[in-house]
Formats: C-alpha cells, sequence, structure tokens
C-alpha cells in the first residue's frame, strides 16, 4: 500500500493542475511567516535567504507595517485618482524627500514603473530635449532585468525572457554593463536616457567596476539624457545605503522603485524625479487605477519613515560585512568560484562540477533555508534586513555542509 502524499506534496500537485507554469517554485508550502522565518503547511520552519526578491526588506509581517495597513483597512482602501485621498499628500512628499527629488508617480508593480520610466523619457525626449518625433533612442545594459512586459523584454538579452514574444518595441540601444567606452559611444542627439540598475540582480548580483555609475552620470549630463536608475531591488537599504547610487555618491535624475516600498503588503511601486521631468504628462497621459492607492500609501508613507532614521541601512552594511566576509572564505577554501554583492545582498557562483544553483537550493530546503538559483550555477542570497546574526551564521553554516558533502 503506497503512502499518502504530504499535504505539501498535495497541494503542490494541485497548483501545478491548476496555474500556468511560468515559474518553477521549490516545494515548499508557506504557511506563516513572521520576520526572517517561515513555516510551512506541515509545521516546519524555514529562514528566508530570499525576502521576495527584495520586497521583504524588512522581513515578514513587520508590526509597524501591519498596525499601518490594518488602520487604513478600517478606513479607506481605494478611491482611483478621480479623487484625492488623505494618504496621497503624505505619500509623495516623504517619497521626494527621501530620494533628494521633487515629485512622484505612483503605479503598482515594478515593471509598470519601468514602462512608465520608459513613457517619461519618451515624452521628456520630445517635449523638452526636442528629438523628432518617434525617433527617441534609450540605452540599456546586457544582462538587464527589468521586468517581463513585452516593451521591457524587448530589450532584454536573456533568451528565455524573449523568445516567442516578439515582435519587438523598438527605439532601445544595448550595451555591455559596466563597459564606460561602449555607453559613451552608445549615447547620441537622439538619445532621451540611459536606464541601468546599479547592482545587476537577476544576472547575478553584479555589481559594475567602481566608477561606472559615476562616469554614466557625466556621459548623460553631457549629452543632455536622462539618467534613470532603476533601484526596485537594489534600493531602499539592500546594499548598505537607501540606494546603491550613493555608493558612488551618484543622484540620478530618475528613480525606479518598487518591491520594499511595499513592505512585503502590497504592490507598491513608483517613478520619482524633478518637476521638470514629471511635469511633461498631462492629465490622461498616464495614469493607473491602482496607483497610489491609499492602502499602498500608508504602508509606503510607514516604510520611508523606517528608513529615515538609517537603522535598516546600517544594519545591512554591518551584516552585509559579516556576509561577505564568509563568504570570502567559501571562494579560498576553493567552495565556490566566485561571489559577489553589496550590503546584504550576494551571488554565489557554484561549482558547475557540483551541480547547479537550483541542486544547492534545493539541499538547503532540506537543512531549512531558502534561497534561489539564477542562471544555471549562480545562487542568490538577500535575506530580510531584520534577520538576527545568529540566524545568518546558521544558514552559513549549512551552506558550508552542503557544498562539503558534494
Amino acid at each position: 500500500m503506497s503512502e499518502r502524499p504530504t499535504l505539501s506534496a498535495a497541494l503542490v500537485a494541485a497548483a501545478d493542475a491548476h496555474s500556468a507554469h511560468n515559474y518553477h517554485p521549490l516545494p515548499v508550502v508557506v504557511a506563516e511567516a513572521e520576520g526572517a522565518w517561515m513555516t510551512d503547511v506541515e509545521g516546519r520552519r524555514y529562514l528566508d535567504l530570499l525576502a521576495g526578491y527584495s520586497a521583504l526588506n524588512f522581513g515578514h509581517r513587520h508590526p509597524r507595517l501591519v498596525a499601518a495597513a490594518v488602520a487604513q483597512l478600517d478606513r479607506v482602501t481605494l478611491t482611483s485618482r478621480a479623487f484625492h485621498h488623505d494618504r496621497f499628500a503624505a505619500f509623495c512628499t516623504d517619497l521626494a524627500e527621501l530620494c533628494g527629488m521633487e515629485a512622484v508617480l505612483p503605479m503598482n508593480t515594478g515593471a509598470e514603473a519601468v514602462e512608465t520610466a520608459v513613457k517619461t523619457a519618451r515624452l521628456w525626449g520630445y517635449k523638452v530635449k526636442g528629438v523628432p518625433a518617434d525617433e527617441a533612442r534609450i540605452v540599456v545594459a546586457a544582462g538587464n532585468f527589468h521586468g517581463r512586459t513585452t516593451t521591457v523584454v524587448s530589450f532584454s538579452t536573456d533568451p528565455e525572457a524573449r523568445d516567442g514574444f516578439g515582435p519587438f518595441t523598438p527605439g532601445f540601444d544595448v550595451v555591455p554593463y559596466g563597459d564606460r567606452a561602449a555607453l559613451e559611444a552608445a549615447v547620441g542627439e537622439r538619445t532621451v536616457a540611459v536606464l541601468l540598475e546599479p547592482i545587476q540582480g537577476e544576472a547575478g548580483v553584479l555589481v559594475p567596476p567602481p566608477g561606472y555609475l559615476a562616469a554614466a552620470r557625466e556621459i548623460t549630463r553631457r549629452s543632455g539624457a536622462l539618467l534613470i536608475a532603476d533601484e526596485i531591488q537594489s534600493g531602499l537599504g539592500r546594499t548598505g545605503r537607501t540606494f546603491a547610487c550613493e555608493h558612488e555618491g551618484v543622484q540620478p535624475d530618475v528613480y525606479v522603485l518598487g518591491k520594499a516600498l511595499g513592505g512585503g503588503i502590497v504592490p507598491v511601486s513608483a517613478v520619482v524625479s524633478s518637476r521638470a521631468v514629471l511635469d511633461v504628462f498631462t492629465p490622461g497621459s498616464h495614469g493607473s487605477t491602482f496607483g497610489g492607492n491609499p492602502l499602498a500609501c500608508a504602508v509606503a508613507v510607514e516604510v520611508v519613515a523606517m528608513l529615515r532614521g538609517g537603522e535598516y541601512q546600517q544594519r545591512s552594511a554591518e551584516l552585509g560585512e559579516y556576509l561577505h566576509g564568509e563568504l570570502a572564505e567559501l571562494v579560498a577554501a576553493g567552495s565556490v568560484r566566485a561571489v559577489r554583492g553589496r550590503g546584504l545582498w550576494a551571488g554565489v557562483d557554484v561549482d558547475p562540477e557540483f551541480g547547479t544553483g537550483r541542486r544547492v537550493s534545493e539541499l538547503l530546503m532540506e537543512r531549512g533555508v531558502l534561497v534561489k538559483d539564477t542562471h544555471g550555477s549562480t545562487v542568490r542570497i538577500a535575506p530580510p534586513l531584520v534577520i538576527a546574526k545568529e540566524d545568518l551564521a546558521w544558514a552559513l553554516e549549512q551552506l558550508r555542509e552542503v557544498l562539503a558533502v558534494g
């Protein structure tokens, strides 16, 4: 007589039977979570070292964020932008101040915010820079990940993201990431913007060479183009600073934000810039029914308040130094090929002779640690910024043991 499947296995099978197979999740079924820990339907606990791809920078169900959401749920959740609501002004004001900017255009998901940034740059290019109609160019970097909408995958270099989705949106020039000379050569009279991730997350937590972002800032300033920083994954404390651009003292013209801005509770994204840039929009030229809704604003206002004191940025920097020190020892020992990253964010390249990043993720899952692979042999580590040092140390010990077993 065969054994009955576990509840987790049954739920995984049900999901596979009735959902599109656009993801390949690990076979863990989460039922509860708090802080840096998650519990599955059978009661087994797991340490979260992914943090929802940085959407959970403040951990699961942070009390301040839950309280802000609950209080707002008792009042009003949605008005649409057809009317004002009493949380919108605080959201725009506080987020603009955090970014050192003047204006905010709220959306929901990160991909929506990137699409909005593309529209912003083109409209600004036509109205302000004087680029001829329909001839605007935007320079992007190879290896980028800015989302999966049709326009965004048009300038992706990942075949998995592109194949089968053409015809593609024109108007983008792709250059190697981190190559200053290539970037400078690509920027021309019709270039309206350079769109970059200060650290490429999906590509394996790639940190550009020192001075690259500063060079991008100088090139765009000199050519009269906008510098757009996609800080959806790298921003809001992840790298030890509020924004990854700060590591090079760079202030872009436009920030694209998302993920952690919603506190792991609701989807919130935004394009943040100057009035001179965002004032190119007029009523009806762009919008979103849910963008800037009262519930989203209430949570985001609390997120900004939590970042204002610098506690989470400092924690990310300090624990990040510990994390990268420990991972460097694995490189020195030959357990992994390379480690990259900043703050509480690392890409760990596993020796292909050991196996794939997926295999490492599965072995760690069996030990109660949750990570996710990318691009074959790379494992991403990005725990919530609230993780306890002793929990992080325990997780790294599990990684050492997994790699030692081979």
